[in-house]
């Protein structure tokens, strides 16, 4: 896969990361498996660790173009946002020892149970017309409590977590911008722990595959994405498109789906 195309799918992770708070991982887990299958089993695993970096830097200038308003919102979330990145660390950790094709059918069970989740319960495609008692309070509508799975679960297939937590504040009465918005910073809290365990990693791999790795990061991969990422995070960021709230679920869950397809037929 030249580095043309990397750029191009960068926009595209610039994209999500804007319009869903994905921060990247979903469409570059997929991507990079497929960029780097040369390395065979292995690949999986790079593509866990170099999505991690895309994810840092983008859900970085995401929550820092963000409003101060919104980000507030998480002002009460100090015990959260620990847990999360006592998860990112756990799951970085636990994915070093992982197979390649573990971490990628964990990645496809992990969006299947999501997809099924998102069209079995009320609250996401229609979300509640106002917030549930007492959830606007301590961590926006997330439970610290899921903070350590949710962090483990998002680093060990290489997301950010924003498709357990972006539903989570849907179903606590935020709108897809707000939630979206707030997975940003969320996000970040799981990589950048995450990050510095697969940078520290000695890596196993096959250098042969003309794959420039630091620890288990592709460096050229993770650089073309963030070439096409981040000029359309910064524009968007400032100039956010309005987009109607059911139409924003939908294409959410839509992206979901196409992600889970490319996974099943990736090789």
């Amino acid at each position: 896969m030249n580095v043309f195309v990397l750029v191009v799918i960068g926009l595209v992770t610039g994209l999500t990361t804007v319009l869903f708070g994905f921060g990247g991982g979903f469409v570059t887990v997929p991507v990079i498996v497929w960029a780097d299958a040369g390395l065979g089993a292995d690949a999986a695993h790079v593509a866990v660790a170099t999505s991690t970096v895309v994810m840092v830097v983008n859900a970085g200038v995401a929550t820092a173009a963000t409003d101060r308003g919104t980000v507030g919102l998480l002002r009460r979330s100090k015990a959260l946002l620990l847990l999360l990145f006592v998860g990112g660390v756990g799951g970085a950790l636990a994915a070093r020892w992982a197979s390649g094709p573990a971490v990628h059918w964990v990645f496809v069970a992990y969006l299947a149970a999501t997809i099924i989740d998102l069209l079995a319960r009320p609250g996401f495609l229609r979300r509640y017309a106002t917030a549930r008692s007492g959830q606007r309070g301590a961590a926006a509508g997330i439970p610290a409590a899921l903070g350590m799975p949710i962090g483990a679960i998002a680093a060990f297939v290489g997301v950010g977590g924003s498709v357990m937590t972006v539903p989570l504040l849907r179903r606590s009465g935020h709108g897809m911008r707000t939630a979206t918005s707030l997975a940003n910073p969320l996000t970040f809290a799981i990589a950048a722990p995450a990050l510095g365990v697969f940078l520290l990693e000695g890596t196993r791999l096959d250098a042969s595959a003309a794959v420039f790795l630091l620890g288990s990061v592709d460096l050229g991969a993770a650089a073309a994405l963030l070439i096409g990422a981040l000029p359309i995070i910064l524009v968007l960021r400032r100039r956010p498109p309005r987009i109607p709230d059911g139409l924003h679920a939908w294409s959410y869950l839509t992206l979901l789906i196409i992600v889970t397809a490319a996974m099943v037929a990736a090789p």
